[in-house]
């Protein structure tokens, strides 16, 4: 039996593996696709206090390292059920397996969310794509469209403005809702432009499935179509906690309905991350929410 089972391991879940870890506890992470969650695909992180710049798979890569140096205990596992059996927890893979431990951390992060058109999920690498990271190069010398006006949706746009032909932003709002400073270095390139207020009303393929264009609609109801090779989604991201409501409470939006202290209504379980009601989601507040919940995690041990 483990003291700390940590469910992700993305920033808040290895930040909380490394704190429960120094307070001399054992620990398991489990995670289902790869470590390091959403900051893999950005490849330039400046916001990370004492690193002037890093590429997320950096990042990811040598906190790994760092937890396995502590003694952490890493499998990749999809987790579909949390169960409380009072003074210990056992934790349910897709493949049957069962583990047990003390307490358990919730740092599930979230997924991208899709437009909901037809033919999105059909032309998902055959020109629809939501990282530009990586499929960006895949579009190089090619006109592409972006979806999305906040900071996610901005710098997938960067990275493809230095890769591709042309970049058209395409924003639902009024206006985009990143950062200025983000919004000023995008549209000073060259081949990027910006149309707000619209709304993408359908996907134009060939015979082979392929993305040859996007359908938009003006906000006086007139629509046009913008020929492109690909369309790179960035309208947000949903949380993936449904598995998990019967030992942590969600709110009307999915997410955890735990405050700043991770705490659950179940007694042992905590949640730390994206996956918590919360007001900003940034790599700091995800490290910070890792922190929190391992300290909790072990003070809970320890009490009992």
């Amino acid at each position: 039996m483990y003291d700390v089972i940590v469910v992700g391991g993305g920033p808040a879940g290895m930040t909380a593996a490394l704190y429960a870890l120094r307070n001399g506890k054992t620990v398991l992470v489990l995670e289902k696709t790869g470590f390091g969650g959403q900051i893999v695909h950005s490849p330039k992180v400046e916001n990370w206090p004492g690193t002037a710049r890093m590429s997320g798979n950096e990042f990811a890569d040598a906190f790994l390292e760092q937890i396995l140096d502590q003694g952490a205990e890493v499998d990749l596992a999809e987790v579909v059920r949390v169960e409380d059996h009072g003074e210990y927890k056992t934790v349910v893979t897709a493949e049957g397996d069962i583990r047990e431990g003390r307490t358990v951390i919730l740092a599930t992060g979230v997924r991208h969310r899709e437009l909901g058109l037809p033919g999105e999920r059909e032309m998902t690498g055959e020109g629809v794509s939501y990282c530009a990271v990586c499929d960006g190069d895949f579009f190089k010398g090619r006109k592409v469209c972006v979806a999305g006006g906040g900071n996610s949706a901005l710098q997938e746009a960067l990275l493809l403005a230095g890769k591709c032909s042309e970049v058209v932003m395409l924003q639902d709002l009024p206006e985009f809702t990143g950062e200025k400073k983000l919004q000023e270095l995008l549209l000073s390139r060259g081949n990027v432009s910006a149309r707000t207020g619209v709304r993408i009303v359908d996907l134009e393929m060939d015979e082979h499935v392929q993305l040859t264009g996007v359908t938009i609609e003006n906000g006086d109801g007139t629509r046009e179509t913008i020929a492109c090779d690909g369309l790179f989604i960035a309208i947000g991201l949903i949380p993936e906690n449904e598995a998990f409501r019967d030992v942590a409470a969600l709110d009307r939006w999915g997410y955890f309905a735990s405050g700043e202290t991770c705490e659950t209504q179940t007694p042992g379980v905590f949640t730390a991350g994206d996956c918590r009601a919360k007001s900003i989601r940034q790599l700091t507040t995800a490290a910070g929410d890792g922190s929190v919940a391992a300290m909790a995690a072990c003070r809970y041990i320890d009490s009992h």
